[in-house]
Order: structure tokens, then C-alpha cells, then sequence
């Protein structure tokens, strides 16, 4: 058998390397973001992989592969905006931000674990496209609560949304880049 987790961590250290390069290039000017935009700009990546998906090609030459690592990352940053709420400056250190991009990675990864037990590795089994598609479909969702400011009957908050939306695109990394070889 296949090895989820060591496949689901390989995939995760590449996402990490981008976002620490990023917040060298660009410090974490994401601080300013609202949780509303951060969902936006995850809908923004997932809309273009199903463009991609659905055209089969790209005009710009960026692949789908890219924007699933876009989506692990702004969903991290997602969960850490829910817990700072915005700020108006880039009020994080690179050590501060790395800790906490690291403790919403593991606290995702542990949610993945349980949920692989739990499913029994059915992810293995499904498509890419399936993956954008929920996605997309957690995206609306998380729309929909965030609209209710975050009053809802039954449903799971923001949070655990955007961990399902890292765990599908970190699942989709594994696929695209071969780790699942």
C-alpha cells in the first residue's frame, strides 16, 4: 500500500518552500486581507483550474499544479486570518508567520489522517477534476457562512472548509506531480 502520509507531507513541503519564499519576496502583505477576500482569491485559483480543465490549455503558461498549491496556501492563510482577524499593516515576522502557517499545516494534516481512516483512502480513487469540483463546491459553501457571519444551523464553520479545500488540493499535488508513483 501506498504510503498517504508520507506522499501527503512531500506535497505539503512544497507548498511550505513556495510560501517562505513568498513571505521573503513579499513579507506577509496577506495580514491586510479580510477572510472574505483570502475565500475569494481561493475561488479565483479553483475557477481558473476548472477553466484550465475544461479548455486544456493555458494562455499564460502557468498549469494547474501551481494553482493547487496556490489554494493549500491561501487556505493555510485563511485559517490563520480567522484567528488574527485582518490587520491594516504586515504585522507578522517571517518566524511568526512560518510558526503559524506550520501549526494550521499540522493541524490540517491531522484532519486529513483522520478522515483517510475514517474514508478508507477514497481519495485515491477519485479524479483530479472531482477535487476542483469540491472545491468549488466548498468555496459556495463558505460564501454562504461567511454571508451569514458565520451564524449557521448545522454546518461546519469556515475553518473546517478550508482545511477540506488544503487536503483536496494537497491530494490533487500528489497526483499532478507524480508523488503517488
Amino acid at each position: 500500500m501506498k504510503d498517504t502520509n508520507a506522499q501527503f507531507d512531500a506535497a505539503l513541503k512544497m507548498c511550505r518552500e513556495l510560501y517562505v519564499k513568498k513571505l521573503h519576496d513579499y513579507g506577509a502583505a496577506w495580514r491586510i486581507m479580510r477572510s472574505m477576500s483570502v475565500t475569494d482569491q481561493i475561488f479565483i485559483k479553483a475557477n481558473r483550474i476548472r477553466s484550465l480543465e475544461i479548455k486544456g490549455e493555458s494562455m499564460v503558461g502557468e498549469g494547474i499544479l501551481p494553482e493547487f498549491i496556490g489554494i493549500v496556501n491561501y487556505g493555510i492563510i485563511g485559517l490563520i486570518q480567522l484567528e488574527l482577524g485582518h490587520s491594516e499593516t504586515d504585522d507578522l515576522s517571517t518566524d511568526k508567520a512560518i510558526a503559524l502557517y506550520d501549526k494550521y499545516m499540522v493541524a490540517t494534516r491531522d484532519l486529513m489522517v483522520a478522515k483517510n481512516h475514517d474514508y478508507d483512502e477514497a481519495w485515491r480513487g477519485m479524479r483530479v477534476n472531482s477535487y476542483t469540483d469540491l472545491i468549488l463546491m466548498k468555496l459556495l459553501r463558505t460564501k454562504q457562512i461567511e454571508d451569514l457571519n458565520g451564524e449557521t444551523l448545522v454546518s461546519e464553520g469556515i475553518d473546517a472548509n478550508y482545511m477540506d479545500m488544503i487536503n483536496y488540493s494537497v491530494f490533487a499535488i500528489i497526483k499532478l506531480s507524480g508523488l503517488d508513483a
